[in-house]
């Protein structure tokens, strides 16, 4: 699933070529993704101006004239390919969603599983609407400090990994920078979610904002069919300490036969990848 690096990202990029455009036509190839597509929602769209676009938690809101605002949630699998005025944009496989503006743009939700989901909700109340109001606070926003994710974590006896993902506790983060952010902060993904305190808290919230803001700049990580908005492949794969890198020695071992490199467990049915020597 796309975490808020990718989702970041393509919120970018369709805030530098949408922001102001105003809709022409929306096309639905079906009538729902992971749930129902609301009603009304082409006539809804066309003829407004699109204002700006924000971000909370996975979540793109497309904001529209009139005091309106759109969900976009990309799910598993999906992506948004954005096509210029200049450029001749074939339909894909498993595009469900086409957006077109005055201006000449082309905005393809394509989502092959089908886990993406479309919603409508008054911009004054986005923060009301069922999938955001529970989320935790943003993490690279002023919010998250040590202080706040200590008192947090103060009676969660489950597993520190499992408490970064859930999105109660802080919003977009998931399993890939979940893995890598423990790995520099040098805190094991086992250890009592409770007892990360002090300066342990505090290297986590570094980490953690030192490496959404890293994977933000190359553009997030491509895993599978993730794209950004223009097509382009991102690029902080290359840049992963250990996920992905099971049996390898990390940057701080020197690996087998010293030591057995990056281990991986299994929490809540996700992998995650670790430096069982260094990280405690």
């Amino acid at each position: 699933m796309p975490e808020l690096p990718e989702v970041e990202t393509v919120r970018r990029g369709m805030a530098a070529k949408l922001a102001g455009n105003r809709i022409k036509s929306v096309g639905l190839a079906r009538s729902e993704l992971r749930w129902p597509i609301p009603q009304g929602f082409a006539e809804a769209l066309v003829g407004r101006s699109i204002l700006g676009f924000g971000r909370r938690g996975k979540t793109i809101l497309m904001r529209l004239e009139g005091g309106l605002s759109v969900l976009w949630h990309l799910g598993m699998s999906g992506r948004l390919r954005l096509s210029g005025p200049d450029e001749v944009a074939a339909p894909l496989p498993h595009e469900h969603v086409v957006i077109e503006t005055k201006e000449g743009w082309r905005l393809g939700l394509i989502d092959p599983r089908r886990f993406g989901s479309l919603d409508l909700v008054p911009t004054a109340h986005e923060a009301q609407h069922p999938r955001l109001a529970s989320l935790g606070p943003e993490p690279l926003e002023d919010a998250f400090t040590p202080s706040w994710l200590e008192a947090a974590l103060a009676s969660r006896r489950t597993a520190i990994k499992v408490a970064l993902m859930d999105q109660t506790m802080v919003a977009g983060l998931g399993n890939i920078y979940a893995c890598e952010s423990l790995f520099r902060a040098r805190i094991s993904p086992r250890r009592e979610a409770r007892t990360v305190r002090g300066e342990r808290a505090a290297r986590l919230v570094a980490a953690i904002k030192a490496t959404l803001a890293e994977a933000i700049a190359a553009g997030g990580s491509s895993l599978r069919d993730w794209r950004q908005t223009s097509g382009e492949l991102g690029y902080f794969q290359h840049a992963w300490k250990v996920y992905g890198h099971a049996g390898e020695p990390c940057e701080r071992c020197p690996g087998p036969p010293a030591c057995r490199g990056i281990a991986t467990v299994v929490q809540q049915g996700r992998t995650t990848f670790y430096c069982p020597r260094t990280q405690r």
